[in-house]
């Protein structure tokens, strides 16, 4: 004996992700990097450039990751699940 199915809804996905919504995770990241390269001019200042540069880099590689996981789960919380509504 087969099972019988109800015919499945159809979804539409929906993004409603604004600006607005990253706009404040855009401005601390900037902060993050312009306070690691004053930092990194400061001790290019102090005759250390070896310490300026590991120091930006390593600012900039370990930030990064928060910064693609602040974007990835604001984005995955705006994305939405909407019954298609069927014109017949």
């Amino acid at each position: 004996m087969e099972p019988s199915h109800a015919p499945s809804q159809p979804y539409r996905l929906r993004c409603t992700l604004t600006f607005g919504d990253i706009y404040g995770q855009i401005l601390i990241w900037m902060l993050v990097i312009f306070v690691s390269l004053a930092a990194g001019l400061a001790l290019m200042g102090a005759s250390k450039p070896l310490f300026a540069l590991v120091g930006v880099g390593l600012i900039l590689v370990l930030s990064l990751p928060f910064l693609l996981f602040a974007f990835t789960t604001t984005l995955l919380n705006h994305i939405a699940l909407e019954p298609a509504n069927r014109q017949s």
